[in-house]
This record gives C-alpha cells, sequence and structure tokens, in this order.
C-alpha cells in the first residue's frame, strides 16, 4: 500500500590542518579550522508503488553547527585568525504525483525550500595577524571584534517531467523547472585596535560596519527533444533547450571609521540597485546511420545563441553593467566503429564559429576532437586510449586570442581470476598547453601575455587479497603530477590502506596517505602532509 523511508546521518568534521595560504601558522592558529557536527534527515512516503498512479511526499534536512577559525581582513593590510561559531540549516519539502503508463510517464513536483545560516566571530585580547611589520611606523593590530550575519531564504519550485512513445518509431521528452528563491541579509561588524587606511594616510582606532540586503532570482529551464527512427539502420535525434534567470538585488552598507586624535568619524554609505539577466538557449540536430553492423556515422548542426546582461568590473567606463550576445554556428561529425567484440573506437569531432561572445577566452573560431579505443585483450586483462585537442583562435586586433590544448592517456586494466586475488589499475597522461592572448599592460600599453604547460600524470592502484584471512585486503597506490614550463610545479600522493577482519561483521580499517606539494616560482606555497587514520566498521 506504501513505501515509508527515513535515513539520518550524525557526522563530525573535523580539520585543523595547515591552510594552503599560511603554512607557517601565524599569531599560533591555523586560519580555517573547524570542529561541526553535520546532520542530514530524509523522509519519503511513496502511496500505492507499483500503480499507475502513485503520489509522493518528501522531507530533507541538512543542518550543521559547531565552531572554527576564520580571517578577519582589514582591507589589503593584515588579517587576523578569530574564532568563529557556525550554525546552518536547509529544510526541503516536496510533494508530487507519478504517472506511469505502458506508453508514457509523467511526474508533476510541486515543492519549496527554507534556508538560514547564523554564522559569529568574536575576538579579546591583543591579535597582531599575519603582517607584522609595522605600517608607517605603527603595528596594525586587532585587540577586539564582534561580528555577526544572518541570512534567511526561501523558495517555492516546480517541475514537469515526460517521457512517451506515441510510435514504435518515435521517442519524446521534455522537462520544465521554475524555481524563485528570496535571499535577506543582515550583518553587523564592530573592532577595535589600531588600523591603517592607506587612502588617507590616516589611522583609527575602529569601526563599525552594518548591512542589509534582499535578492530574488527567479529562474527558468525547459528542454525538449524527439529520437524518430524512420528506417531500421536510420536515427534522427532533435533537441531543444533554454535557460533563463532574472537577479534583482539592493545590497545597503554604512560603515564608520572611528580616528584617532581630533580627526572627526567618517561614515561611509553604500547603496545598490541593479538586476541581471542572462537568456541561454540551444538547439542541436543528429543524424545516425549504420552502415554496417560494425560502423556507425554520424553528423550534426548545433545552433547556440543567448543574452546577458550582468555586473561589469570594477575599472569599467560604461557603467555598473555590461551587456553581451552569444551566436555560435557549430557543425558535429563522428564515427563508432567495432571491428570485433574485443575492440572498439570511437572518433568524435566539432567546429564551431562564433558572431559574438561573452569574454575574450570564450571560444569563438574553434575545433574539437577527440578519440578514443578500448582493447580487451584477454578476460582479465584490458587497454583504453584517449586523445583529446582544441584549438581555439580569435583574431580581433584588439584581442589575437590563440590557444592550443592536447590531452593524451592511456590506461590498463588487470583482474585475474575474476579479481579474487588481485586487481590492477594505471593510467598515465600527457597533456600539453599553449596560450596567448593580448592585454593591456603598464600605462596602457598593449602586450602578450603567454603560457605554455607540459605535464604527466600518473595514477595507479594495486588490491591484494590476503591468502588465509577471508575478507582481508592490502591497497597500495597513489598519484602525481610533475608539470614544467610558466608555473611548474609537482604533486605526490601516495596511498597504503589494509583492512583486516576481527569478527563476522567487523572489521579493522587503517589508512596512510601523504600530501606532498610544490611549485618552483613559489616555495612558499609548498606543502607537506601525512595522514594516518584507523578505525573500525561494523556492518550488518
Amino acid at each position: 500500500m506504501y513505501d515509508f523511508t527515513v535515513d539520518y546521518r550524525d557526522i563530525a568534521y573535523f580539520d585543523a590542518v595547515p591552510s594552503f595560504a599560511n603554512p607557517s601558522l601565524p599569531g599560533g592558529f591555523n586560519e580555517q579550522s573547524f570542529d561541526i557536527h553535520r546532520r542530514n534527515t530524509s523522509v519519503t512516503l511513496d502511496l500505492r508503488p507499483g500503480k499507475r498512479i502513485v503520489p509522493y511526499l518528501a522531507f530533507d534536512r541538512n543542518s550543521d553547527h559547531g565552531q572554527g577559525i576564520e580571517t578577519w581582513v582589514q582591507d589589503s593590510n593584515n588579517e587576523f585568525a578569530v574564532p568563529t561559531l557556525n550554525r546552518d540549516s536547509t529544510n526541503n519539502y516536496r510533494g508530487g504525483v507519478r504517472f506511469e503508463f505502458n506508453r508514457f510517464h509523467i511526474t508533476l513536483e510541486q515543492g519549496g525550500t527554507t534556508f538560514q545560516d547564523n554564522d559569529s566571530a568574536y575576538a579579546k585580547g591583543l591579535n597582531v595577524g599575519d603582517n607584522t611589520v609595522p605600517v608607517f611606523g605603527q603595528p596594525d593590530i586587532l585587540t577586539g571584534l564582534s561580528q555577526a550575519y544572518g541570512i534567511r531564504g526561501h523558495s517555492i519550485y516546480e517541475k514537469v517531467l515526460f517521457t512517451a512513445r506515441p510510435a514504435s518509431w518515435m521517442d519524446v521528452y521534455g522537462q520544465y523547472l521554475y524555481s524563485d528563491p528570496r535571499t535577506d541579509v543582515h550583518f553587523t561588524d564592530l573592532a577595535y585596535g589600531n588600523f591603517a587606511l592607506l587612502s588617507s594616510l590616516l589611522f583609527y582606532s575602529g569601526q563599525q560596519t552594518l548591512a542589509t540586503g534582499v535578492a530574488v532570482q527567479p529562474h527558468n529551464t525547459a528542454n525538449l527533444g524527439f529520437e524518430l527512427r524512420p528506417f531500421r539502420r536510420l536515427r534522427i535525434l532533435e533537441s531543444w533547450m533554454t535557460d533563463r534567470y532574472h537577479d534583482a538585488a539592493s545590497p545597503l552598507v554604512a560603515e564608520q571609521l572611528l580616528f584617532t586624535g581630533t580627526t572627526p568619524s567618517q561614515t561611509l554609505l553604500t547603496s545598490l540597485n541593479y538586476g541581471q539577466v542572462v537568456n541561454y538557449n540551444q538547439q542541436q540536430t543528429d543524424i545516425l546511420f549504420d552502415l554496417t553492423s560494425k560502423l556507425t556515422v554520424r553528423g550534426g548542426y548545433r545552433y547556440v545563441w543567448g543574452d546577458a546582461t550582468v555586473l561589469a568590473g570594477d575599472l569599467s567606463q560604461t557603467g555598473t553593467l555590461a551587456s553581451g550576445q552569444l551566436h555560435r554556428n557549430i557543425g558535429l561529425a563522428g564515427l563508432n566503429f567495432r571491428p570485433s567484440e574485443k575492440l572498439s573506437v570511437n572518433l568524435d569531432y566539432e567546429g564551431g564559429s562564433s558572431d559574438n561572445i561573452y569574454f575574450r577566452t570564450s571560444l569563438n573560431n574553434y575545433s574539437r576532437a577527440r578519440a578514443r579505443a578500448r582493447f580487451q585483450a584477454t578476460h582479465s586483462l584490458s587497454f583504453q586510449a584517449n586523445f583529446n585537442v582544441l584549438s581555439n583562435q580569435n583574431p580581433a586586433p584588439d584581442i589575437q586570442n590563440s590557444f592550443l590544448s592536447r590531452d593524451n592517456s592511456l590506461s590498463v586494466y588487470w583482474t585475474p581470476a575474476a579479481a579474487k586475488r588481485i586487481t590492477f589499475v594505471g593510467e598515465y597522461d600527457r597533456s600539453t598547453v599553449r596560450s596567448d592572448i593580448l592585454y593591456l599592460g603598464l600605462f596602457l600599453a598593449p602586450a602578450t601575455s603567454s603560457y605554455r604547460e607540459n605535464a604527466h600524470t600518473a595514477t595507479s592502484a594495486i588490491d591484494i587479497s590476503l591468502p588465509g584471512l577471508a575478507g582481508a585486503k592490502l591497497t597500495a597506490g597513489g598519484s602525481l603530477f610533475v608539470s614544467s614550463g610558466s608555473a611548474p610545479s609537482r604533486f605526490y600522493q601516495p596511498l597504503v590502506k589494509l583492512t583486516l577482519p576481527l569478527h563476522k561483521h567487523i572489521f579493522w580499517n587503517t589508512e596512510w596517505q601523504y600530501y606532498g606539494f610544490g611549485e618552483q616560482f613559489y616555495l612558499f606555497e609548498g606543502f607537506r602532509t601525512h595522514v594516518f587514520m584507523t578505525g573500525l566498521r561494523v556492518t550488518r
């Protein structure tokens, strides 16, 4: 008569690993640590399961609470590690009905979400921050902080899905999604200490910030398509999709600076009221024809168009908003060759030409090709090779963008005796990137930005079932990345894992991992970390 499912999980997260950008722990603090509990609850009720008409209800909740350490930033002069309290939750309510008939399936769903996020930061006492170098002869320090923000959000959404087979030679599908989220933000910040305002060459002893804002974003997404099979060897696929969202926001920020001495306090008021509009559309036609039982060729055409009005950059000379158009024509081709049961080859190609694009680095006049081959040497040994290349050109006089990337990989899978004793997986990847583009350099003089990268990536893993112990397994392997060129870097991640059965339903797991990263030109960003984990796994 009904299916009722409840799932509850309570997960504890703890992280005190030195942060990537601050490995030396200034002031004795890790700037990105946390100790939180995350709870997930999911409840679903299906009425009359297995019938042609199935009503359903569902509720999902995701929440967390805990504490941690984050940074409070004083302009661009200094960063201070401060304790924080975190608490957030998201509730999702939905209900609908599924119609499941022989020739068509329809799903109608209505739902809503609520969201809240309450975070606060506090500090009391002397905090010298990351930058201990005096600013104009005075220290930049924090002696007190009280910061809090609250976010409230809610949304309604609707979903309509359908698939149908009106005839044996035709399939039709479609989907429509609509959501209308709203977010309200309130923020307060009160800080004391000795801070520098570089724009005025003044020092101030405190600052207070009050902010509020509202944002709404109605969002519509729809797609429709069909597949025709007029002849046994011919298939025609047609698809269309559109994605449209509008974003309207009105933030208000008031900031007051308390200067030392006789300098009067300064109040800064920032009020904005803007909207963003992004529309994206795509239509595609594909034709597939089986020349033989072992060879399938395909060709197609894709047209992409859209428009957008978004926030402009800080250096914009045309106002706070920037508008753009997108028009792109793309030709598609490919084949699937299966000369034997052991070998299969896939080739894909697309070439595009754009009349209008959004960004200087967007795909303009480009060609993309991909080749994949899989060979089953034996029942236990197989190989797979992949090749990808992308070439993009934009010859506009003020852009002159030239981009080329290549990626080649080879994988091997070995599972002797149906993987009862040993399993091996290995992959090697060789990639190159070449990029050149014009930009305005110092004193607005044209210059060329060039980037080069030659990279090697390798990954392997071997699983060995230990003899004499049912369920005992040893895993060893890891990954490495080595690159040269404009930003040479190295990354190593070996792994060893041991699983031992202690009882019929109890297993002891022990795992060691090492993370090592280094950049030749930025040695301070390198890090080395050993991670050791052990625990018990209980199954029933």
